[in-house]
């Protein structure tokens, strides 16, 4: 269940936008995003919604790289929020992670979160406050940051998926059961609903035949792993959790996108006019949607030269010393408790960020971890505020891309590697995240 020059697993469902223009930020170089209700009509009637400026998902905040993300979190919901910037490095005081990096905030107050945005690339932006986190998500609370590269990739269309899927009731209404016992311990909550720019699946292109294409999408679902494949074009990935690669062509033209992970394709339409490509949501013994559907037609483009990424992030070691580095295993296993279901690691039950850290390293110490799934259920383990390389299973070496999680498929062992780079209290937990409010959470100290 990950991906890989040899394998490969999961994906899910989708929304589709152009990408908006720059925005200009207000006078002060501060942008203002109220968390508050809203409506969206996800299938055909209307929906209350949890959202940013009343939207899900939230607007799309555009920056340039090197700029500085300046936004107030104003809080206008009846319940303690916050905003978790997913996928950034460094900066553990706005990480927005309660209670680990600062207290949530409270209904009716407001929080500044100031950082500089030192890498381009896709990353998202959710609350994050523990035990809380699930409902606050699945309610519609949820938005994309797109930090652009100071030369843009060649392309004729430029492509932006939001992957979400929603649990709606006979009434139209997010259901609850946010406390799920089955779900906790279980694969979480699925929603069957696969919406695309917040309507429902398919979304409906027409494009230029031969046209280039770069394709960018992200899973911001509560739990769902799938995999997505394109039919009709070659795909190729050219970013994987918004650090560049090498492209690569995914085996059997699929990727795995779990929960919080962003993934970036470019490939090229069909050029024959009434032909054209689809991405398509593979689903269990055959059971597949359309997410997109790409015809051609029109003009025919003009032949572009080979596809290739953008230079890949000098800020990242080019290798990482592991026999120096700080080993770290993870056993993971439910057990049921007095308060219900929850999870171990290394055998104790967790008190989630209130606990104790699992390890302390000094800036600058390679870590290895081991994430060790004794569970019968995949895991999608995420660290925050670092980039890691997936240690082959049989040898020693690393995949040719940078993740922020790792997908553990059950009874399986995976490892990751990445140099401790900015000091300050560091979440792991599972970004299934039925899983981490009940338990699945821990953190690690960089001084």
């Amino acid at each position: 269940m990950l991906l890989s020059r040899r394998a490969v697993l999961s994906g899910i469902s989708a929304c589709l936008t152009t990408l908006p223009a720059m925005a200009q930020p207000p006078r002060d170089g501060l942008r203002d995003l109220v968390a508050r209700s809203g409506a969206a009509r996800l299938s055909g009637g209307e929906t209350s919604i949890l959202g940013f400026d009343g939207t899900t998902p939230g607007p799309i905040l555009r920056y340039r790289q090197g700029d500085e993300l300046a936004v107030r979190l104003v809080n206008q919901l009846d319940r303690p929020t916050t905003i978790h910037w997913h996928g950034l490095r460094g900066d553990n005081a706005m990480e927005g992670v309660a209670p680990l990096t600062q207290p949530a905030v409270a209904p009716g107050a407001a929080f500044e979160y100031r950082r500089k945005l030192g890498d381009s690339g896709l990353f998202c932006y959710r609350p994050s406050v523990y035990g809380a986190t699930p409902e606050l998500v699945g309610r519609g609370l949820k938005g994309l940051l797109l930090v652009d590269e100071p030369t843009p990739l060649p392309a004729d269309s430029d492509l932006l998926l939001v992957l979400d899927d929603w649990r709606l009731d006979d009434a139209g209404q997010v259901a609850g059961g946010f406390d799920d016992r089955a779900a906790a311990q279980g694969v979480g909550r699925i929603g069957p609903l696969l919406c695309v720019n917040g309507k429902a699946a398919p979304e409906r292109r027409t494009l230029a035949p031969g046209a280039r294409v770069r394709l960018r999408l992200a899973n911001l679902s509560n739990a769902r792993i799938m995999v997505l494949s394109l039919v009709g074009a070659q795909p190729f990935v050219i970013a994987i959790d918004g650090q560049p690669c090498d492209a690569f062509e995914p085996i059997k033209q699929s990727i795995p996108v779990a929960p919080g992970a962003r993934f970036e394709l470019m490939f090229d339409m069909p050029e024959t006019e009434g032909s054209g490509a689809r991405l398509i949501l593979r689903g269990p013994n055959g059971a597949d949607r359309e997410l997109l559907i790409a015809d051609a037609k029109g003009a025919k483009a003009s032949r572009r030269p080979p596809i290739a990424a953008r230079p890949q992030n000098s800020e990242l070691p080019a290798e990482i010393r592991l026999a120096n580095a700080k080993k770290a295993d993870l056993v993971i296993a439910p057990r049921q408790s007095d308060a219900g279901p929850a999870w171990t690691i290394n055998g104790a039950l967790t008190k989630g960020y209130a606990g104790p850290p699992l390890f302390r390293v000094s800036r600058g110490t390679p870590v290895t971890l081991g994430f060790v799934n004794k569970s019968g259920v995949a895991l999608a383990m995420h660290v925050h505020g670092q980039c890691m390389r997936l240690l082959h299973d049989l040898d020693d070496g690393w995949e040719p891309y940078w993740r922020n999680g790792v997908i553990i498929p059950p009874g399986k062992t995976k490892h990751a590697a990445f140099v401790a780079e900015s000091p300050g209290n560091w979440a792991i937990h599972d970004d299934i995240l039925e899983h981490e409010a009940s338990g699945l959470a821990t953190w690690f100290e960089v001084a």
